[in-house]
């Protein structure tokens, strides 16, 4: 039996996935995760660092990590990469004069060895607020269309109203179950 093989029986015991919530910073990661976490919204502060949460969903025990997206933290991400199932790529879609860099972190992270096969979410979030760029915009900014390493969709959310974040989530999860548990 490879080891391959003895690893994804080991998950399929624990029904456990490893989710990476990342993106530059103020594009909503921490509003997203309380939101599904239920807590309240109200006051949030920069993350500096990371917060881990676990959630049951779908049968499945989801660690979330959200990781501070500050540019002085960026180059620590990397040491959150190891048994990452998805990442969860969260951009603020009002922010037009930061998408170039948006962009340009996407696509340095996604040619990480470590991060290979791991599904990829986008998170075109802030939908609710005036002059936020559409879904399809915000999929051509990115230049979603050339990336063939991951499995990836984009949705439009808004972490105040809760728009489309349990879509995204069953997403990530069903597309996580049917490479890792069943594939």
């Amino acid at each position: 039996m490879g080891l391959l093989t003895v690893l994804k029986k080991l998950k399929q015991k624990e029904k456990e996935m490893r989710i990476l919530m990342l993106g530059l910073d103020n594009a909503g990661k921490t509003t997203i995760l309380k939101r599904y976490i239920g807590e309240p919204i109200d006051t949030i502060s920069p993350t500096l660092g990371f917060n881990i949460k676990t959630i049951e969903h779908k049968d499945y025990k989801l660690n979330i990590w959200d990781v501070g997206g500050q540019k002085s933290l960026r180059s620590y991400w990397k040491n959150y990469f190891e048994a990452t199932d998805g990442i969860i790529w969260v951009v603020d879609s009002a922010d037009k004069l930061r998408l170039e860099d948006c962009k340009a972190e996407l696509h340095k992270l996604l040619q990480e060895e470590r991060l290979l096969g791991a599904s990829l979410l986008v998170l075109a979030n802030k939908q609710d607020l005036p002059g936020a760029l559409s879904l399809d915009e915000i999929a051509e900014i990115l230049n979603l269309k050339v990336i063939k390493s991951h499995h990836w969709k984009i949705f439009n959310t808004s972490a105040i109203t809760a728009e489309n974040l349990l879509n995204a989530v069953n997403w990530i999860v069903d597309d996580i179950s049917a490479r890792v548990y069943y594939g």
